[in-house]
C-alpha cells in the first residue's frame, strides 16, 4: 500500500493507494485524514517531498493516524533529505540541522527509509534504517540521451568520492577533478580550478547531488571552456534553482528528477524518479 502525500510525485504509481485528504488549519497547522479503505495489516509505505516543516509536519500526522489505524509495518521514501547540506557545524551558534530533522524522523521508528541521493554519508548515518537509492540510474540515463563520448566532471572535493562511484557503474567513464574554495562566513565562491590542461573539444558533464543557486556551476564552466571543453551539461539530483535559469544558459542541456519539485523549462529535462 502506498500513501503519496504529494499527488503530484508517483514513483511507484498510482496503484495501492490510499485515499487521503490534508488541509492547513487557519492557525497554520497541517493536518490529515486517511480513508479507512484498505488492508491495515500490508506494509505502508509513505512518500513525501519535504521542502519546509509544514510538508514534514503533514508526513508525521500521517505516520501517527497510520498507527492508530493499526499500521504495524511502514516505510518511507524522501526522496530529498532537508537539511542534508547542513550536515556540519562550520561556525558557533550553527545548529548541525540534519540531525535534528533525522532525530524527529527516527523517532517515528519506521522500518526503513529511503533517501535519494543524500548530499553526504552523514545523512545515512544519522537514520535508522536508512536505504540509499543511488543516482547511478539517473546519470546513466542522462548518458544515453547525450551520447557516451563525455567527459564526468566532478565540482569539488565532496563530490569526488560519489562520482568514482558513478564511473565503476558506467564502466570507467573518465572523469576530471575541479575544486573550489568557499568563505564559510560569507558563502562567496571563488578559486575555480579544472584539473586538465587540455579538454581537447570533448563534452563535459557536471554531476552533482543539488543545484541551488547555481553558483558553483556557473563558475565551473567558465573555467572548463577555459581549458576548451566542448558542450557543457549539467546533472544534478535535487533541482532547486532558486535564481531561475537564466544563468545556466551556458549550458546546451539541464538534466534533473523531480526529487524536489516539479520544473517546466525547455533547456531542463526531467527524469522522473522510480523505486522498488
Amino acid at each position: 500500500m502506498i500513501l503519496n502525500l504529494d499527488k503530484n510525485f508517483i514513483p511507484l504509481g498510482k496503484e495501492n493507494a490510499i485515499e487521503f485528504q490534508s488541509f492547513i488549519f487557519s492557525g497554520g497547522e497541517p493536518h490529515i485524514k486517511i480513508t479507512a479503505n484498505f488492508d491495515t495489516t500490508a506494509t505502508v509505505t509513505v512518500m513525501h517531498r519535504l521542502n519546509s516543516f509544514n510538508d514534514l509536519g503533514l508526513f508525521c500526522l500521517a505516520i501517527d493516524a497510520l498507527r492508530r489505524m493499526g499500521v504495524k509495518s511502514i516505510n518511507a521514501f524522501i526522496p530529498y533529505f532537508p537539511a542534508a547540506r547542513q550536515d556540519r557545524v562550520m561556525i558557533p551558534g550553527e545548529p548541525l540541522s540534519v540531525k535534528v530533522y533525522a532525530d524527529i524522523i527516527n523517532s517515528l521508528n519506521l522500518n526503513k527509509i529511503q533517501v535519494f541521493d543524500p548530499h553526504s554519508e552523514v545523512t545515512s548515518a544519522l537514520l535508522n534504517n536508512c536505504e540509499v537509492v543511488t543516482n547511478y540510474d539517473f546519470i546513466q540515463q542522462v548518458i544515453k540521451k547525450i551520447g557516451n563520448e563525455v567527459l564526468l566532471i566532478s565540482p569539488d572535493g565532496g563530490a569526488l568520492k560519489k562520482i568514482y562511484k558513478v564511473s565503476e557503474y558506467l564502466g570507467g567513464v573518465e572523469v576530471i577533478e575541479c575544486s573550489k574554495s568557499r568563505d564559510v562566513k560569507t558563502g562567496k565562491l571563488s578559486g575555480f580550478k579544472v584539473y586538465s590542461e587540455d579538454l581537447q573539444g570533448k563534452d563535459c558533464l557536471i554531476v552533482d547531488d543539488i543545484c541551488d543557486g547555481g553558483g558553483t556551476f556557473i563558475g565551473l564552466a567558465e573555467e572548463l571552456k577555459n581549458k576548451n571543453a566542448g558542450n557543457l551539461y549539467l546533472a544534478v539530483s535535487h533541482g532547486i534553482f532558486n535564481k531561475g535559469f537564466e544563468s545556466l544558459s551556458v549550458f546546451k542541456k539541464i538534466f534533473t528528477t523531480n526529487s524536489f519539485k516539479d520544473i517546466e523549462n525547455e533547456n531542463v529535462e526531467v527524469i522522473s524518479l522510480k523505486i522498488e
